[in-house]
């Protein structure tokens, strides 16, 4: 199989223009046209991993986490990153990352921590702004010559495209009708009217909300669909949030618990060896914000919703006076809060490749241990 066909299938549950500006998820190492029989997925790219996928004869590794996270000024033996790509691409091993990308997905990273704590009504906790835009159209109210209605199949290839979605709803469209003028000049083929007549013409104005990263899909399906010469179109950029899209998520127990139960939950579920959490409350806790990795940008944001605690990994010192706004804050590791999107990536890619061998890592990546 090639490279690229695995990226597309990637990049449809993690679209790319969904990573922070600071990271570097995407393929790192190798050919998107190379051809690969069996790819190994991981948390973390480490010599021992790069070992095991030569063993394996896996042509290419999956990690959540980039190899190569900033820029890389020589790659040399004497450098640790350097040494693991040079043994990669001896060995013809392709690198792909897709990291914060998966993170701001509601299918993603937290959707797998939520999941294991048995959380409901889960929602992006911190939605990303800037990621919806509007295109309008107008389409005329005819029948092609096959009798299909020239809106609704341009309407179809549009949700089709991507377009359309808000919230647990598809197919969503705002249509009204009016009344479109156009004189065709010189050198113009017209679907209705004759050419150098003003004509008027009863039309449909179309309304469909997309994500901005599918812009250039839709214009195509746009164009492929509408009967026009000339396709009359208009594209607006929204200040509303996607829902679907940002960091971190938040959701409730199904039954409220101590504070004391639920860190014994959390540890349990989410195999972790001990947990650092701030002072405890004595409340009940029933609303539970999550964000795997390092997530302590986001404590104002489960504050905001309401959350009576917030799971995350790499607090600081400083991070857990923000307790004292009364909210529980529960540090429960990096690789602990992270290590469960293997079995997202790999799961998500065996439905789509049933027949491929994707093989998840033997063995934990976590360079902390305890004692």
């Amino acid at each position: 199989m090639e490279i690229q066909q695995i990226i597309e299938v990637i990049e449809k549950l993690a679209p790319p223009a969904l990573q922070e500006n600071y990271d570097n998820a995407g393929l790192l190492v190798g050919d998107k046209n190379g051809k690969v029989n069996k790819a190994l997925i991981c948390l973390d790219v480490t010599e021992k991993v790069i070992d095991e996928a030569i063993s394996l004869n896996a042509g290419l590794i999956i990690s959540h986490h980039p190899l190569i996270f900033q820029g890389l000024k020589k790659i040399s033996q004497s450098d640790l990153i350097g040494k693991m790509v040079i043994k990669a691409i001896k060995n013809d091993i392709a690198i792909y990352a897709v990291h914060t990308n998966l993170d701001n997905v509601d299918s993603g990273v937290n959707k797998q921590i939520c999941e294991k704590l048995d959380l409901k009504n889960c929602r992006i906790l911190k939605p990303k702004p800037g990621l919806l835009k509007k295109l309008v159209t107008f389409c005329p109210d005819i029948k092609l010559a096959d009798g299909s209605y020239v809106p609704d199949v341009v309407r179809k290839a549009l949700f089709d495209a991507g377009g359309g979605w808000i919230g647990n709803y598809d197919c969503c469209s705002y249509n009204v009708e009016g009344i479109g003028t156009f004189r065709g000049l010189e050198n113009t083929n017209q679907y209705i009217g004759k050419q150098f007549e003003i004509t008027d013409q009863k039309e449909i104005r179309m309304e469909i909300i997309f994500p901005a990263f599918m812009q250039q899909k839709m214009i195509t399906a746009l164009l492929e669909s509408h009967p026009y010469e000339e396709v009359a179109y208009d594209i607006y950029s929204l200040d509303n949030c996607h829902p679907g899209y940002g960091a971190g998520m938040v959701g409730d127990l199904t039954f409220e618990m101590d504070e004391n139960k639920f860190l014994e939950l959390v540890k349990e579920r989410l195999e972790v060896v001990f947990l650092r959490h701030s002072t405890l409350k004595g409340k009940k806790i029933n609303r539970v914000a999550v964000c795997g990795g390092a997530g302590s940008f986001l404590i104002p944001d489960a504050l905001s919703v309401k959350a009576n605690v917030f799971i995350t990994a790499d607090l600081k010192y400083h991070d857990f006076f923000a307790a004292e706004s009364g909210i529980l804050l529960v540090d429960a590791g990096h690789f602990e809060t992270e290590q469960f999107t293997i079995n997202l990536l790999y799961e998500y890619l065996t439905k789509y490749f049933p027949n491929f061998a994707f093989q998840k890592i033997s063995f934990k990546t976590n360079p902390i241990n305890y004692l």
